[in-house]
């Protein structure tokens, strides 16, 4: 067994199928196949069962990847760890985050560009929960997100900003029960049509719980998973929209409203696996403090 084979089958177990890991991995489908059967005959055993539609992991390969993913992770920290001392930073991090944080990456990211140009950074975007449980997989290295006190258990956070929520609407939509201020209450925003994330996202756990906390029963007129979609039906006036101010700034031409009180909030926040980071990643960190 050799590394190769181990991260053959990570990426099998990753994407999903033979054919979009072999994408990944810049090889033919062929290749992956072959590869994967000598692992499993010298394992003795199946490690993934093959459907038309899907390849997923049996019992022996759900027990196998995350130890391989270990293996490939101490290796990559080996070879870091020889280049350090040679002066010359290089290897592979995968960055876990979510829609709407980006800003918060940009200038890490150039940063750690210019001064090591031979890490590479693989950005993995999803919910909030798929991104923490991967991060206890060690599948991402460290993540940009906004984590509740009990989602960051077990891991090491860093506070990068916190941020109100505001209602944005359509331009001339009125407002019943709108303050002389301009702002709304969470009862009036749960009276009109509501557009919401999908569960799992951040920005509607966020306000989920700040409903939850004002005793204020709402439902859900549409549900989407792309900030994009949802300005979209706000802009036709379909319904309204909670979300952050920093989001709603990217859409000038809809009208943001403020909470009078008790507004849904989020922190964003770095975190990462516990345990000393390795130096790819420590480089990273340091351009986000």
């Amino acid at each position: 067994m050799d590394l190769r084979q181990m991260e053959v089958a990570v990426a099998v177990a990753e994407e999903g199928g033979f054919t979009a890991a072999a994408q990944r991995l810049h090889v033919v489908q062929s290749a992956v196949s072959s590869t994967v059967r000598a692992l499993e005959r010298e394992l003795g055993t199946q490690l993934f069962d093959r459907t038309t539609h899907r390849v997923s992991p049996t019992a022996a390969g759900e027990a196998f990847v995350p130890a391989a993913r270990a293996a490939l992770r101490a290796a990559e920290q080996a070879r870091a760890a020889v280049d350090a001392v040679q002066g010359h930073l290089r290897g592979r991090i995968t960055v876990g985050t979510m829609q709407g944080v980006w800003a918060e990456l940009h200038r890490p990211l150039a940063a750690l560009r210019a001064e090591h140009p031979g890490v590479v950074v693989r950005l993995r975007q999803a919910a909030v929960t798929d991104i923490r449980q991967a991060l206890r997989e060690g599948s991402v290295d460290l993540a940009v997100v906004a984590l509740d006190r009990q989602q960051q258990r077990g891991l090491v956070t860093r506070l990068l900003s916190r941020e109100e929520m505001v209602l944005v609407s359509a331009p001339g939509r009125a407002l019943a029960g709108k303050g002389p201020d301009g702002t709304v209450t969470l009862s009036e925003a749960a009276r009109l049509p509501l557009v919401d994330f999908t569960p799992g996202w951040a920005i509607r756990l966020c306000v989920d719980r700040a409903f939850r906390a004002a005793g204020v029963e709402r439902e859900t007129t549409f549900e989407v998973n792309d900030i994009v979609a949802a300005s979209e039906l706000v802009r036709n006036d379909l319904g309204v929209c909670i979300m952050p101010a920093s989001i709603a700034a990217r859409f000038p031409d809809l009208t943001t409203h403020r909470f009078d009180r008790h507004p849904p909030s989020w922190k964003v926040m770095v975190v990462r696996p516990r345990g000393e980071a390795p130096p790819a990643v420590a480089a990273l960190l340091h351009h986000m403090s």
